[in-house]
This record gives structure tokens, C-alpha cells and sequence, in this order.
């Protein structure tokens, strides 16, 4: 599996996470994904950059209403 592809599929597994837990820790995902925290913060940049998730407050994150099409 390339790079790229292993990036997307975590991205995508990060963002379900979030979504069923309604709202994580960043240490919640760096624990869960057994990344860096730096990792996971490019991740939650992706995510929000693409508006699927929002920090309420600092270092927890929650989905956004954008509704999304998982393939």
C-alpha cells in the first residue's frame, strides 16, 4: 500500500472514530491510531480544511453537519 493511500485510509478512519464517538481528545486519537501527535494533527488539518470536523474547544474535536459520502 503507497504512502498516499495509507494516509487517506487513516483520515477516513479518524473521522469515523470522531463521528461515533460525537466528540475525541486529540490524545484520544494519537492513542487509538498509535501515531504522533503530529500525525494526527496534519489529519484533524485535512479534516478541517475540508470542514468535517471542528475544535469546540482546545484539543477536542466533533464532526461537523457536513454530511459525507463514504466509499
Amino acid at each position: 500500500m503507497n504512502p498516499t493511500t495509507r494516509m487517506i485510509n487513516r483520515i477516513k478512519s479518524v473521522y469515523l472514530f470522531i463521528n461515533e464517538k460525537g466528540m475525541v481528545s486529540t490524545q484520544e486519537l494519537v492513542e487509538e491510531f498509535g501515531t504522533t501527535p503530529r500525525t494526527i494533527q496534519r489529519d484533524l488539518n485535512v479534516l478541517t480544511y475540508n470542514d468535517l470536523v471542528c475544535s469546540p474547544s482546545r484539543g477536542v474535536w466533533t464532526t461537523t453537519e457536513k454530511k459525507v459520502k463514504i466509499s
